[in-house]
């Protein structure tokens, strides 16, 4: 199949080639701006700003809700011709990125996109690598967080507008294991991260994980296409009413997937690592770890998950400290202040303030 007619397969119409200046306005910023975000990489401005300034850049008519698009077939970069490139976007940076993590064969082609495997038809890991490349995207642009409702689930976000829950879980992960691992391996289409999370958890855990966060893409294009299809002039009465059944069904289905696997990313690795604290430094420091997890939680009402599961830490480390009695001093204080703590931080463990900003039902 040739590129023009797999553009057309992709819904991406070309209207003008973006101008040479401009293509070099875009790769310096984008360049800074990784650069500047992400120091401990290593990157080289110089470097990325060639990389990025070879890309064709073209302005064009895109699906609805998509305003950039990189096509790797002919390392192509596709702008909305409504978008203004005189500032640089979140979505450019985006897939900018796609661009500089993509690895190909002498023969052009494409077996690695980040932490998503191309030489596996199902392309295992492609919300994983989404997620992760939305994150970094957003840390360029220096997005705040804002509280959101989505499918029912309160989420603390700063990606509202791009697959919000398979971000949340991911920055969970990177919470966990460290973002410059994530970023590392997202960017350089290494195992670093896998191994690393896989070292700490499991790999039936991490395997699940991608897996699931896999099929919240897939269930969420399934919900858009289900809403699409109701607002077409000729859908029938009967059939639309029959689309919203599919579609509360579709979201109920997605809630209780995020919510599955939130449960597995952190009983994984707390019920693994809580076996490492084998001093009162390391038990201070997963006390504490376990405790600031609530602030990157996805909430439903009623759901009482991490409270139970926290409570339940405390008392094995609680035991802990009594197994590892020592005459150090650290011991001691933290000792006796440690049944006290415990339940003031649990008072106020799902302490929730401000209003929800958006509510996506």
């Amino acid at each position: 199949m040739s590129v023009k007619k797999d553009l057309k397969k992709e819904g991406i119409d070309i209207i003008s080639k973006v101008d040479t200046l401009t293509v070099n306005s875009i790769s310096k910023s984008i360049a800074n701006k990784l650069c500047k975000t992400f120091p401990e990489l290593d990157l080289n401005v110089t470097t990325l700003f060639r990389k990025i300034s070879r890309l064709e850049m073209y302005y064009a008519k895109l699906p609805q809700n998509i305003s950039a698009k990189y096509f790797y077939k002919n390392k192509s970069i596709y702008f909305d011709y409504k978008l203004s490139l005189e500032k640089i976007s979140e979505v450019s940076i985006h897939e900018c990125i796609h661009y500089l993590q993509e690895r190909c064969d002498k023969n052009g082609n494409i077996y690695r996109l980040g932490l998503c495997d191309y030489t596996n038809s199902k392309l295992p890991g492609t919300g994983l690598n989404e997620a992760a490349v939305q994150l970094m995207a957003t840390k360029c642009m220096k997005s705040d967080y804002e509280n959101v409702k989505y499918f029912g689930i309160n989420i603390p976000t700063n990606t509202e507008a791009y697959y919000p829950l398979e971000c949340t879980l991911v920055n969970q992960m990177a919470y966990l294991i460290g973002e410059n691992v994530l970023f590392e391996s997202t960017l350089n289409s290494n195992d670093s991260f896998k191994e690393q999370y896989i070292s700490l958890t499991s790999e039936k855990a991490y395997k699940t994980i991608q897996k699931n966060i896999d099929m919240l893409v897939e269930k969420q294009d399934t919900l858009n296409e289900l809403y699409e299809v109701i607002q077409l002039p000729e859908a029938s009465a009967k059939f639309t009413n029959k689309c919203i059944q599919e579609i509360e069904k579709g979201k109920e289905s997605i809630r209780n997937l995020f919510m599955d696997t939130q449960k597995l990313i952190l009983t994984s690795y707390f019920d693994n690592t809580i076996n490492l604290t084998y001093t009162p430094k390391l038990i201070e420091n997963y006390r504490n770890k376990l405790y600031l997890y609530k602030n990157l939680l996805g909430q439903m009402e009623g759901d009482n998950f991490f409270n139970d599961y926290y409570i339940d830490k405390m008392v094995q480390l609680e035991k802990r400290y009594d197994l590892n009695n020592t005459e150090i001093r650290d011991l001691v204080v933290v000792k006796n202040n440690f049944i006290s703590t415990l339940f003031r931080k649990i008072r106020t463990l799902f302490g929730l303030s401000g209003e929800y900003a958006r509510v996506k039902e």
